[in-house]
């Protein structure tokens, strides 16, 4: 049932309008709100009591009076009407389409703040996505329905690297058809230039046709930011559980999300937490990432790659801290590597896939990646300690082994983590043992014999050290 007041506004304030309440509705319900100006804005209920309401204008309040405001309410929530086109579609943060293409002829619509899904129809993820980045698919594997974010910093080339994976991201064996896989991507409160480098990037690709591009420009309303990653989630449950579709949903930057939380919360006056944050910024987190999986009987699976770029390279800041409670795992950029010019600057020892055991092997990739990737961790490890020690005694002061760990450090980051196109895992494993070559046989501790007999068995390293 649609309502319409007037006169009842009492404050404006950023993008909050604030209501006398003299209607029922229900938390989360749409409103269109009509200026004097003559321009109608969508909206949503975002607060109520007995006395007042709150509205989350998403689109900007310039122009908007208190005077001759009207609000029109939907009765239900907002939703998106999604249909199988709407791969190939460039959409603003609210789902309506920005190419100059038509309106997309929805076949369903969906609430964007997702249906429930029961627990226990929840399957664990499994399988592996190739992302073509050496540091994921050999050393931090991405599986299929798993929530993995990645940690960047200001300045770091986190957008070129969602790029990449959303252009190379592919899936293989028997899975591996064009139709069976999609990206939905979304940048969520970004500059007019990455919103702009990200649509080029992905139409000169060739990945825009199997893409949902969803784009909330740092001009637009921080209401309109808290929606953008619903939005694009709903896109791509419509695609993996309706449409039957292998998903990975980039999100970038999920900081913007959260500082947009923490401004319209600091709008509504409510308690703030830590640095600022509301309290409740952990569930909310969690009701974004939580929609990633896979579903028993479901055909698709949504795997979610969410950008976040920690304040100050703080690990321990609220935003890093919270969304690495909720995800299973993390990939950290290295700002030390990027200052040395290695592309993708990825710290491979402080960055973890708990669900990468589940999805590599025989049975996914190869029976020898889990113990070559356990070994390359292992190598430099010790190559970073053998730096340590001979920045205090010097090079010449460390033995032959430690010697040989320095030069394979230096080996691992210019040649396996440094990379310029894209590599399949084939071509990253050979790598790999191309390493573990330059190290004495007795080093190799994680490899069996035969291991070690069929890749790394000549040259220096077999010769014992």
């Amino acid at each position: 049932m649609r309502l319409t007041v007037e006169g009842a506004a009492t404050r404006l304030e950023g993008p909050l309008l604030f209501l006398r309440r003299t209607v029922d509705a229900g938390l989360g319900d749409a409103v269109e709100v009509r200026g004097a100006d003559g321009r109608t804005r969508l909206g949503r209920v975002a607060a109520l009591d007995a006395d007042a309401m709150t509205i989350e204008v998403l689109e900007s309040t310039s122009g908007l009076s208190l005077a001759g405001t009207v609000v029109r309410f939907i009765g239900e929530p907002l939703s998106f009407g999604l249909a199988p086109s709407i791969l190939g579609r460039v959409f603003n943060g609210v789902g309506q389409p920005i190419d100059g293409g038509p309106p997309v002829a929805a076949r369903e619509r969906y609430p964007i703040d997702g249906l429930p899904i029961n627990p226990v129809a929840r399957a664990s993820p499994r399988d592996f996505i190739e992302t073509g980045i050496t540091t994921l698919d050999l050393m931090n594997s991405l599986v299929r329905g798993q929530k993995l974010p990645l940690f960047s910093g200001g300045g770091l080339p986190h957008d070129r690297l969602a790029v990449e994976i959303a252009g190379h991201a592919r899936l293989r064996g028997a899975a591996a058809r064009d139709e069976a896989f999609a990206i939905v991507f979304a940048g969520i409160g970004v500059p007019w230039e990455s919103a702009e480098y990200f649509r080029r990037s992905l139409e000169q690709g060739g990945a825009l046709e199997r893409t949902a591009l969803f784009l909330n420009l740092a001009s637009d309303s921080s209401t309109q930011r808290l929606l953008t990653p619903r939005y694009a989630l709903t896109a791509a449950e419509y695609l993996a559980f309706v449409e039957g579709r292998h998903v990975l949903a980039i999100l970038t930057d999920m900081t913007n999300y959260a500082e947009a939380l923490r401004e319209v919360s600091s709008s509504k006056g409510e308690v703030p937490s830590r640095k600022g944050f509301p309290g409740y910024m952990y569930s909310d987190l969690a009701t974004l990432f939580e929609r990633a999986g896979c579903l028993r009987g479901m055909g698709g699976t949504l795997t979610q790659l969410s950008i976040l770029t920690m304040p100050a390279d703080d690990i321990g800041h609220p935003i890093p801290d919270l969304t690495g409670y909720i995800t299973e795992g993390q990939i950290v950029l290295s700002r030390d590597l990027d200052r040395r010019g290695v592309y993708p600057p990825v710290n491979v020892l402080p960055s973890l896939s708990r669900l990468m055991k589940d999805g590599i092997g025989a049975k996914y990739t190869h029976a020898d990646h889990p113990a070559l990737s356990a070994q390359l961790y292992a190598a430099y490890a010790r190559a970073v300690q053998a730096r340590v020690l001979a920045s205090v005694v010097g090079e010449e002061g460390l033995g032959d082994t430690d010697r040989r760990y320095l030069a394979f450090g230096t080996a691992f980051e210019r040649t396996l983590v440094s990379q310029t196109g894209a590599r399949t895992l084939e071509e990253s494993m050979d790598l790999g043992w191309a390493l573990l070559t330059g190290l004495p046989r007795t080093e190799l501790t994680r490899l069996s014999d035969a291991q070690i007999a069929a890749h790394a068995g000549g040259g220096e390293a077999g010769s014992g050290g």
